[in-house]
């Protein structure tokens, strides 16, 4: 029995999977998702190659684009052939035209001779043209993905440097925390019902309240004690 997976991968740590993952499921809701929050310019991804070792013939892959799978439009095209070669189909929301199902079926698909020796030479050559075509399709589809990826660290990059000659302040101040809009709600109710703070549960029942692990909790706790709160 075949399976379905479905892969979402993001470049730094402050962007989020959700959008993907969302897509995936809306494109099959039994997919197995792998996950990672792991640059594209370091190709060895651990989840990545996970997946990559587990996967069977006749398994299916999902992504939500091909620049998911890769950035880099050499090594995206190899691993592409090379799943396609294991029988693997690979499925690209947004570029449903390289999925490896149209390029099977392109493969596939061969205009017959029709006995005559010149024209079974011409239809062969023709056969050989498709082939190029759709290769040439699918690499073009990575390649597009990395020059956009590429024109976005462009324009990051300038931007930086803009700002920087303009004298303002770029990125996060060493030592700054940035505290998320759940954490200080958490907080509030760590501060409401702890003993430690005037309320009337215990650590165990505070933690069951909140849903915090325990060294999310006590790391709350330590924090708000500190702030002299």
């Amino acid at each position: 029995m075949s399976t379905v997976y479905g892969y979402a991968r993001v470049s730094t740590h402050q962007q989020r999977l959700d959008r993907q993952i969302e897509n995936i499921k809306q494109a099959d809701k039994s997919a197995i998702i792998f996950q990672e929050k792991y640059s594209g310019i370091n190709q060895d991804r651990p989840e990545w190659q996970k997946l990559l070792r587990i996967v069977n013939p006749g398994d299916k892959i999902i992504f939500d684009e091909v620049s998911r799978m890769s950035r880099n439009a050499e090594e995206g095209f190899r691993e592409y052939t090379a799943l396609f070669e294991r029988g693997v189909d690979l499925v690209f929301l947004k570029e449903p035209h390289i999925d490896t199902a149209v390029y099977r079926s392109a493969l596939e698909t061969r205009i017959e001779g029709v006995g005559d020796e010149i024209a079974d030479t011409l239809i062969e050559a023709i056969n050989k043209v498709l082939k190029i075509v759709q290769r040439q399709q699918i690499e073009s589809a990575f390649a597009s993905a990395q020059k956009e990826v590429d024109f976005l660290h462009q324009r990051i990059s300038e931007g930086v440097k803009r700002a920087q000659a303009s004298g303002k302040e770029v990125g996060r101040r060493e030592g700054l925390k940035v505290e998320t809009k759940k954490a200080k709600e958490q907080k509030k109710v760590i501060l409401q019902h702890s003993r430690d703070f005037g309320g009337s549960l215990n650590d165990q029942e505070c933690m069951k309240l909140t849903g915090l692990s325990r060294n999310t909790y006590y790391k709350y706790k330590r924090e708000l004690k500190s702030q002299d709160v």
